[in-house]
């Protein structure tokens, strides 16, 4: 009996969908007339149970850099399975997929990366750097640095310990976080929290934020500090130029180390392999998920450099920590398979010389629609800022979120796939969208963004 069956009707598939599975970052009542069920994925494109076509202008969640239907991971997949479905990698034991896949990773990560501790998402992979940080300084002697310092509005993952990273409030609210030792600065966001300043200026504000909580904690008690080199599901915050220099000097300056969550930037979403190349930055540890396999399988990892191994290997003894599908063979295989398309097809150069540079030109001609006060872009991750007072940037007459999310909607109805995030709309597509494929997204958002203003001025939510 197969019961994965194709010939569901899409209701029947809605009204199962609504009485047995329970949605992430979903409202039940959201739903009550049923999720809309994708069937089938191409290029940058998805089509629904009904054979409407969407633009993905999300690459899923971030991840589909190679875009859908590459048979070549589905044929690593298969390969892999056949051989050997799966084995764990605990206890003395490996596998020639993750074998390769940690070597292939330490060669193309920035800085001096020397060994790889695998999971199956970004989640996991941040709730294993929380343990690596404080298990290294009590290897050091010094237990005392337990302190991780994060941002608000950071986004590092849904688990207990991921999401005490992030900064989000609404996930603080909900199962007592953020746990104890995790502390919070402010984000690097100008456009909506630093008017008073020039952008310059705000940069080195927010970056002087590390420093103070450094001397009010306690460098003895600081543990390491975590960012995403541009923060993501936050709603594309891209840091002023000032910043990250900034930061980088201060990390430099005390005994604590940096991760760099590159869940969202890693494999060519700012443009470069990762985003601690665009912004020169030499982190103690990576975190990685998403762009790894393109989505295909779940796989994630934190890379550790060498100076954080050899303290581990020397004198660390058992790390008392891993997950049933670290280094998965298959997740493996098809990661593998994935980091070559990307090399042999030269995706990522394409992106730098030429994908990305059109698609800042054509993004940032949103900025002249009168319903977008700010169009920011970098490499393949783009915001646009809602307001129906572009020139005072003033909020819309409604709870914060509704103008993006009337507009999310009327966008999916129209074919495109966009993300709100409160009043801003966000994409990251496929890195392998083309020129034409461009011009059509920048078309259909003109297109969502003319009707999402007539319906916000319909309802009175517009002065």
């Amino acid at each position: 009996m197969n019961y994965l069956s194709n010939s569901r009707s899409t209701k029947e598939l809605q009204n199962i969908d609504l009485n047995h599975h329970f949605h992430p970052f979903t409202s039940t009542s959201d739903i009550k007339d049923g999720a809309r069920i994708i069937k089938k994925g191409k290029g940058i494109y998805l089509w629904d149970s009904e054979g409407k076509k969407y633009l993905d202008a999300m690459a899923g969640l971030w991840c589909v850099n190679i875009g859908y239907g590459r048979d070549e991971l589905a044929n690593a997949a298969h390969r892999q399975m056949k051989e050997l479905p799966y084995y764990n990698t605990f206890f003395q034991t490996s596998h020639p997929p993750v074998v390769e896949l940690s070597k292939l990773l330490t060669e193309i990560l920035p800085g001096n990366m020397q060994k790889m501790f695998f999971s199956s998402s970004g989640s996991e992979a941040n709730d294993t750097n929380i343990r690596l940080v404080r298990h290294y300084w009590n290897c050091l002697g010094k237990p005392n640095k337990r302190v991780i310092i994060s941002r608000k509005n950071a986004y590092h993952g849904s688990s207990v310990g991921s999401a005490s990273l992030g900064g989000m409030d609404a996930m603080h609210a909900q199962g007592g976080l953020p746990i104890p030792d995790i502390v919070h600065i402010n984000q690097p966001y100008w456009y909506g929290e630093g008017q008073d300043y020039s952008s310059e200026e705000f940069g080195l504000l927010r970056a002087n934020e590390l420093e103070e909580i450094i001397n009010k904690v306690g460098e003895h008690n600081i543990a390491a500090f975590i960012a995403e080199p541009i923060q993501g599901a936050g709603g594309v915050i891209i840091p002023p130029e000032t910043y990250w220099p900034q930061i980088k000097s201060i990390c430099e300056k005390y005994e604590i180390l940096l991760v760099v969550d590159e869940v969202i930037c890693a494999f060519g979403r700012t443009g470069r392999w990762f985003g601690s190349h665009t912004y020169d930055l030499n982190p103690d540890i990576i975190t990685i998920a998403k762009g790894l396999s393109s989505g295909y399988q779940p796989i994630g990892g934190s890379a550790i450099s060498k100076n954080i191994s050899d303290i581990l290997d020397d004198s660390g003894g058992e790390f008392a920590h891993g997950y049933t599908y670290s280094g998965h063979p298959v997740a493996a295989a098809v990661a593998l398979e994935n980091l070559r398309i990307l090399q042999e097809e030269k995706i990522i150069e394409n992106v730098e010389m030429s994908t990305s540079i059109y698609l800042k030109q054509k993004w940032e001609t949103l900025g002249e629609h009168p319903m977008v006060a700010e169009a920011r872009i970098k490499g393949m991750m783009g915001a646009i800022e809602l307001s129906p007072d572009k020139k005072n940037r003033t909020s819309f007459k409604a709870p914060a979120g509704s103008a993006g999310l009337a507009t999310r909607e009327i966008c999916f109805e129209n074919g495109l796939i966009m993300r709100h995030v409160y009043d801003r709309m966000i994409i990251s597509p496929p890195l392998i969208i083309n020129k034409d494929e461009i011009d059509n997204l920048i078309a259909l958002a003109w297109k969502c963004l003319d009707l999402s203003m007539s319906k916000l001025k319909e309802e009175g939510l517009w002065d």
